[in-house]
């Protein structure tokens, strides 16, 4: 009697563990898309369309496969253009506008130290994290992770390089860019405190626990700071739950542009 062979056992992310991934690079790179056109010189307003492009290539990778283990309908565009504020799960700090509080004597609301001072740090977690899910037991997240580590070592370099400018330029860009790492660092406790999300995915073995990055992470941190000239502001405080689906009020208006086209048009095909 022959024997029977068995299928192997196909490992796969969770679902919101996909989400959570696809969501941080869709809204990351809709928020970055808004400097087209107002970039501070025309370098960088192509800089941040094409980084903007990378994160929603990211994305469609990851609502694809999060859509194939769905099923019943779902798609990328469902994913992206289709769930509301307390569905997505992406960080806090990738919803926030381009500016600290603002203050009555303000000249715009959209401030280019701010922008690169959450790209780095958002940049700063994922070149380690795509390097590790290189080796996930997803073999389609880890295609995803080998493709996206790419992009975000550029992301990481061109954020880094702006950091240090500013941070060791002019008085002014030196206050600027001190300012905004002082507003934004609070909200990158998140990346350290695992959700049920990140739980689960490190048990089946297709993720990893987000702290073990944390060195990685500190030592990127502390090296560029330094030679921007800049201090390490406390990260204390609140601790925001965005990829819990807790958010602040800017998702919606964000999520409100993002979608509206989809929404007033469901089913058209471009």
């Amino acid at each position: 009697m022959s024997a029977v062979l068995e299928s192997p056992v196909v490992a796969t992310a969770p679902v919101n563990y996909l989400l959570h991934l696809a969501d941080n690079a869709v809204v990351l790179g809709q928020r970055n898309a808004e400097w087209c056109g107002h970039g501070p010189i025309i370098e960088e307003d192509l800089a941040l369309a094409n980084m903007s492009l990378d994160l929603i290539g990211q994305a469609r990778l990851l609502y694809s496969q999060a859509a194939k283990l769905l099923g019943d309908g779902a798609h990328e565009d469902t994913l992206a253009y289709f769930r509301d504020v307390p569905q997505f799960r992406n960080y806090t700090l990738l919803e926030l506008p381009h500016h600290s509080p603002l203050v009555g004597y303000a000249k715009s609301d959209m401030d280019y130290a701010t922008t690169i001072a959450r790209n780095f740090l958002y940049s700063a977690l994922m070149v380690p994290l795509w390097a590790q899910l290189q080796g996930s037991a997803d073999a389609g997240l880890a295609s995803i992770a080998a493709k996206s580590l790419k992009e975000a070592s550029y992301h990481l370099r061109h954020s880094r390089d702006w950091l240090v400018k500013l941070g060791d330029g002019t008085d002014e860009s030196h206050a600027r860019m001190q300012s905004a790492l002082e507003h934004l660092m609070p909200y990158t406790q998140e990346f350290w405190t695992q959700s049920a999300l990140e739980a689960e995915a490190a048990a089946a073995g297709v993720g990893l626990d987000w702290a073990q990055l944390q060195a990685d992470w500190n030592a990127m941190l502390d090296d560029a700071l330094a030679e921007a000239t800049l201090q390490r502001p406390a990260s204390t405080g609140y601790v925001t739950q965005g990829k819990t689906g807790l958010h602040s009020e800017h998702l919606g208006f964000l999520l409100a542009e993002m979608q509206s086209l989809a929404r007033a048009h469901p089913g058209a095909q471009w």
